[in-house]
């Protein structure tokens, strides 16, 4: 793809507050005149979750640490967004991410989403601030597996 597209699908995809791979999805729609309806959206949002914990993992084998935190948070962000999208919401910031993960260990009254969760915030800040060793980078993958796992039984 042409570096100048790249760039402007990266920041469109910042401005709305969705991943690029979201963002080239709901534009071919679009164009296609194809809705992204609640259950295309919940499985968009499942399809990506699966995609990015793969590559995680990858990432994880190469041992680029840096990369496999983020996609692991994608992995985490995407499962909820296939639950919200599920409901018929989308949520846009990291603030929604958050108060939906809060909402949904309120009313499951199961702590442990909420611990799980906290894995996935760490991972995407490991990503900027690249300081957490590989070892643990590895235990928060697992933990997001756990997580993705625990919340596709919810859909």
């Amino acid at each position: 793809m042409p570096r100048r597209l790249e760039e402007r699908i990266r920041k469109e995809s910042e401005k709305r507050g969705v991943s690029e791979d979201e963002l080239v999805v709901k534009l071919l729609s679009e164009a296609l005149g194809e809705s992204l309806d609640p259950d295309t959206s919940c499985e968009l949002h499942l399809k990506l979750s699966e995609k990015y914990l793969r590559e995680a993992e990858e990432f994880l084998a190469r041992g680029d640490y840096m990369q496999a935190s983020e996609r692991a948070w994608g992995a985490a962000a995407q499962i909820v967004k296939a639950l919200a999208a599920k409901e018929g919401r989308e949520l846009r910031s990291h603030g929604e991410l958050h108060r939906y993960v809060s909402k949904l260990s309120s009313e499951m009254d199961d702590r442990e989403i909420s611990r799980l969760w906290l894995s996935a915030v760490s991972l995407h800040q490991n990503f900027y601030e690249n300081w957490l060793p590989g070892e643990i980078v590895e235990e928060g993958v697992e933990s997001l597996k756990e997580f993705v796992e625990k919340l596709r039984k919810l859909l």
